[in-house]
């Protein structure tokens, strides 16, 4: 049972990802736009989706809270403040989302709102993984730190990090999805955000050296970890290709590719630990009668179903998105 639920949370997590990663890097991207009409296709691009793509999140928080309550409980209590700035930067591009179609003279407000939600969602998730990543004071099965022990130059790193990823995935997504100007505009900036996210790796990795972090240890006791890295870069490569030869869907898998890579990379760094090198999986579960009892409701109905309805939302929203026909 505890180990169905770790690959539920982390199957869950990454979907979440993968999936609101994608509209979040649009709303970033939309930030940088100027003109209306690639504007109203970028926005026709995720609006079907956009809000089944968070419901991941949730998911994710329910088996959290359920089957790990000891994580989720260190975990509120470390990054409250960060958790609570991301749901107000999803809150605030949803509501901007449907205001500003409707809007006029207020038009500019939402467009901020958008743009602005995006970037602070994004830049606090990241914020958070950089925090896990370097290390949270934990002690006697509590959180030991300040309000703002999250807070320092490698969380913020691995923010800005995370959001150019999020963008990097955002105009995959479009190269996939729009025609024309939109497409022609995402295309271009592929190469510059791909840059810019191989600078933030490299500026990370000599960071976790000269700061000497615990993972990186893990990675002398354990190089079979190269893999990941090994696929991501493969990816890369594949990446660059399909950019030059304008092979429209395979950009955005290549990405998915990458992230799914990083992800497994974070995971196999950290394991058995929920918590790095404070909290066990073992030791964060619920009671044997707790996860029975979940399972028989969000494992064996909710989470199939939530499978279900982002496949079929995908493939009825499937194909390319028309220029000249408004989201709503």
């Amino acid at each position: 049972m505890v180990m169905f639920w770790v690959c539920i949370l982390a199957v869950s997590t990454l979907l979440y990802v993968l999936l609101d990663g994608f509209d979040l890097g649009v709303g970033i991207l939309y930030g940088v736009t100027r003109d209306e009409a690639r504007r109203r296709t970028m926005m026709g691009a995720v609006a079907p989706i956009w809000d089944g793509n968070e419901t991941w999140l949730v998911v994710a928080g329910v088996v959290l809270f359920g089957a790990f309550p000891l994580v989720y409980s260190i975990l509120m209590s470390a990054l409250y403040l960060p958790v609570l700035l991301m749901l107000g930067g999803l809150i605030l591009r949803g509501v901007a989302f449907e205001f500003r179609e409707k809007s006029g003279r207020l038009r500019p407000v939402w467009d901020a709102g958008f743009a602005g939600g995006s970037l602070l969602a994004a830049l606090t998730q990241g914020v958070m993984v950089g925090a896990m990543v370097e290390g949270l004071p934990v002690a006697d099965g509590r959180y030991a730190g300040g309000e703002l022990a999250w807070l320092g130059p490698f969380p913020v790193l691995c923010g800005i990090g995370l959001s150019v990823g999020y963008a990097l995935l955002g105009a995959c997504w479009l190269v996939n999805k729009c025609e024309g100007d939109v497409r022609d505009a995402a295309y271009r900036v592929v190469p510059r955000l791909s840059a810019a996210l191989l600078a933030f790796l490299v500026v990370v990795f000599a960071y976790a050296l000269a700061q000497d972090l615990p993972v990186m240890s893990r990675w002398i006791e354990r190089p079979y970890l190269l893999v990941f890295p090994a696929i991501g870069a493969a990816a890369v490569l594949a990446l660059a290709a399909s950019v030059r030869r304008r092979r429209d869907a395979t950009p955005f898998a290549m990405v998915v590719l990458v992230f799914a890579a990083a992800f497994g990379t974070l995971a196999v760094s950290f394991w058995p630990y929920m918590i790095p090198f404070a909290v066990t999986v073992e030791e964060a579960a619920a009671p044997h009668a707790s996860l029975a009892f979940m399972f028989w409701g969000e494992g064996l109905f909710v989470f199939p179903l939530m499978l279900l309805y982002t496949a079929i939302s995908l493939g009825v929203f499937r194909g390319k998105v028309s220029n000249d026909v408004p989201h709503h």
